[in-house]
């Protein structure tokens, strides 16, 4: 058995799951999400526990894999409509900056022209003082999509470090040119 996949995930007060075929809703106070499943997985709801369990059908390494997979995905929506997600980002660079143009955040980091990224339908930003972005909403693959395409813009380089970086981040940082002897 999958480590990951045969511990149950625990549905907390407020939570209400519902299975439809291989769909599963999740609503909680900070919204609702939807997932589909492989037909192979099957997702059994226990009411008197309040727990989600993940069976599947044989060892096959498919199976094996949908296992942990599809149960950490119902963790993540279970954590996402509780709590929520959020990924930070930081800006290094001299005169780059961020800033909030209605809901979307406008970005000036070294191109000819500030760069304007709409957040996705249920992803909101708020830009920190002028270096930091806060990425946040319920669904986590979104979240992190969304801090990504951020972070693509302008990616940190490694001989200054200057760009969009996760907070925390590591930058490799290389030796310039050493202008030897000819």
């Amino acid at each position: 058995m999958s480590r990951i996949g045969k511990a149950p995930v625990a549905i907390p007060d407020g939570v209400t799951c519902t299975l439809n075929g291989s769909t599963l809703t999740v609503k909680g106070p900070k919204g609702e999400l939807k997932q589909s499943f492989d037909s192979a997985i099957t997702v059994v709801i226990d009411k008197d526990a309040a727990e989600l369990r993940v069976e599947r059908p044989s060892d096959k390494p498919e199976h094996r894999a949908l296992h942990g997979l599809s149960r950490a995905l119902i963790a993540n929506m279970v954590e996402g409509v509780v709590n929520g997600y959020e990924r930070k980002l930081e800006i290094v660079g001299v005169g780059y900056r961020a800033a909030m143009n209605g809901s979307s955040v406008q970005l000036q980091v070294g191109h000819s022209h500030p760069v304007i990224m709409e957040p996705p339908a249920g992803i909101t930003f708020v830009v920190d003082g002028t270096t930091n972005i806060i990425v946040s909403g319920i669904d986590k693959q979104a979240v992190g999509q969304a801090a990504a395409r951020i972070r693509s813009i302008r990616k940190p380089e490694p001989y200054k470090g200057k760009g969009i970086r996760y907070a925390g981040e590591q930058v490799r940082r290389k030796e310039g040119k050493s202008g030897g002897k000819k």
